[in-house]
């Protein structure tokens, strides 16, 4: 299997660790020490190697920093992630509640004026520390090498996973165009690139260098003469031949710093994820601000790329169906959440074309499922009970795409509470689904159609609505998401999730999500609005109908549920046999 499920930390491993980095504290004269969850890449993701903040807290959550001070160590995490990290951290750390609680406010009210707060400048982004700076000036911020490396005496190694071509039929485009493309609309000369997921879609290469993400480790640098200077380990790139060709140089990744440091003139930089180490290597240089030239182009998917998607949601959308099926022919109470996990990926697995899941399965039964991005482990392994709420949010990795979805399903008959609510979550996301949308929104204009029905009830969900997902790249990609901060105008092409929910810490979780792709919508007869778009579904997987109120329901969200359905049962229907069949056809028929 490709997920496992031992427990990767510990809360009692957390005071030993943290004394042990207060006394480097202590020898590097230093009040505090910032451990964020990041790597020198910037990416979201992180190899074992640089997963310092679960190492030193217990906490193992995808985004948080702990700030270790000599009294005191907070750990700061976002709203998905608050149940979770009570279980996680032992009691010499304080959970701290982000971004409601800045990383500049908490140190102001723990340091007095002069505090010195050493950092590694490798994990820290030009935006992050300059927000930092600009709100905490009388304090000092002392670039040093990783104190939380100083005492990882088992520390994986750097991974070194092989790098392989994406082929040309799955991609659209060519990378020697893109790359003629990026370089003519460059700001400057030349352009650092440290994304690990900018560089794999820029130059159609994937690698392994990231569980779950098939991305390798490296830098480059994108000049606008149309060539790419790539520092990567070659040992990697055995496997590749002549596939980069001549517009790509490769070097060695040791040599990057100084390569960096040798360049003149103007320099582009993406301040949101060139780590710090990188920009003050170019001392020589003027540098000019400018988002990564990767983010949009990779998130303007091409029609090849759309067109794998597709194929690969119908192979996944007929390994849930086969799961589900599955499930609901299991007697009550003889599941535990792993077996729920295992069954789902050998689901995928029977594909013959999973490369990976795109992420840890979350399966959380009954309380366990309000812990929005629960990952169960041997410790926490719970048995399925009935009239519970069972929340499975999963996902493949094939070579032609990446799959996201959750479902919510009934392990029996459940309460009225929860049916009403999950009725409401159901209607959130079809109100996106079935959203027409003037061109130049972004998704932040449209979250709040996906929380109006739980509004009206005094409930809310804690979590954006939607991320972006990539082409067999990174499950969550940017730079467009459906949520309060999402800036960034939604653009044809673009793949996202629409996943609305709803959580009652200590009884139950529900989470409904399908991937959507941003398309161009017909002009209706008197339109005024020059350009409209909609969404395109992906997914096509049945939505539990036994926790649905109809009466709850508008006769147009009824009629998208049963059009869905009915839509589902043509697509499906010839994927599957037998009792999975004859099972898809009960779960499609009309409300």
């Amino acid at each position: 299997m490709f997920q496992t499920f031992q427990e990767t930390a510990r809360p009692e491993q957390g005071p030993p660790r943290l004394a042990r980095l207060r006394e480097e504290l202590a020898r590097e004269e230093l009040d505090g020490f910032i451990v964020p969850r990041a790597d020198a890449h910037q990416g979201e993701y992180v190899a074992p190697r640089d997963d310092r903040l679960a190492w030193l807290t217990g906490f193992t959550g995808s985004a948080g920093f702990c700030v270790a001070l000599s009294d005191e160590a907070g750990v700061f995490v976002d709203s998905r992630y608050r149940v979770q990290v009570k279980a996680q951290v032992a009691d010499v750390f304080t959970p701290v509640d982000w971004p409601e609680t800045s990383l500049a406010d908490w140190i102001a009210t723990k340091l007095p004026e002069g505090g010195r707060i050493g950092i590694d400048p490798w994990l820290f982004s030009v935006d992050q520390l300059r927000g930092l700076e600009a709100k905490l000036e009388s304090h000092g911020f002392i670039r040093t090498d990783n104190l939380v490396d100083r005492i990882w005496p088992d520390q994986p190694a750097p991974p070194q996973g092989a790098v392989f071509a994406q082929p040309l039929e799955l991609t659209g485009e060519a990378h020697g165009d893109k790359i003629d493309r990026l370089a003519q609309d460059l700001k400057a000369p030349t352009c650092v690139i440290t994304l690990p997921d900018s560089i794999a879609w820029l130059l159609n290469i994937r690698g392994s260098d990231i569980p779950r993400n098939p991305v390798p480790h490296g830098f480059a640098l994108l000049n606008e003469d149309g060539t790419v200077e790539l520092f990567i380990d070659d040992s990697k790139l055995e496997g590749l031949g002549d596939h980069l060709g001549p517009k790509v140089k490769v070097l060695p990744p040791e040599g990057f710093l100084a390569a960096v440091a040798t360049l003149g003139g103007r320099v582009q930089i993406d301040p949101a994820s060139c780590p710090v180490a990188v920009a003050d290597a170019l001392a020589t240089a003027k540098i000019v601000e400018a988002p990564d030239p990767c983010l949009l182009p990779k998130a303007r998917k091409t029609e090849a790329e759309l067109d794998g998607a597709r194929a690969a949601h119908l192979r996944d959308g007929a390994a849930m169906v086969r799961f589900l099926a599955w499930l609901d022919r299991q007697p009550p109470e003889s599941l535990t959440e792993i077996d729920v996990v295992t069954a789902l990926e050998a689901e995928r697995r029977a594909t013959d074309a999973l490369r990976d899941i795109s992420f840890e399965t979350i399966a959380g039964a009954g309380p366990n499922g309000a812990i929005v991005h629960y990952r169960v482990t041997e410790a926490t392994d719970r048995r399925v009970g009935a009239g519970e709420l069972l929340l499975v949010d999963s996902g493949g990795q094939y070579v032609d795409g990446t799959t996201d979805i959750t479902r919510t399903i009934a392990m029996g008959d459940v309460g009225e509470e929860e049916c009403a609510n999950f009725t409401r979550v159901l209607k959130g996301m079809i109100a996106l689904s079935r959203l027409r949308f003037p061109a130049g929104l972004a998704g932040r204009d449209i979250d709040a159609l996906a929380r109006a029905a739980l509004w009206e009830e005094g409930l809310d969900y804690g979590h954006g609505t939607g991320h972006g997902v990539g082409a067999y790249l990174s499950v969550h990609e940017g730079p467009a998401r459906i949520a309060r901060t999402g800036t960034v105008p939604l653009e044809p092409g673009m793949i996202l999730s629409n996943e609305p929910g709803f959580y009652r810490e200590g009884a139950y979780g529900i989470r409904i999500e399908n991937l959507i792709a941003v398309e161009a919508a017909a002009a209706l007869p008197g339109q005024t609005v020059a350009r409209m778009l909609r969404f395109e579904t992906l997914t096509w997987v049945p939505i539990d109908r036994r926790l649905v109120v109809p009466a709850l329901l508008t006769q147009a969200e009824r009629d998208w549920l049963d059009a869905y359905h009915d839509e589902v049962l043509a697509r499906i229907g010839p994927l599957v046999e037998g009792a999975d069949a004859d099972w898809l056809a009960a779960a499609c028929a009309p409300l």
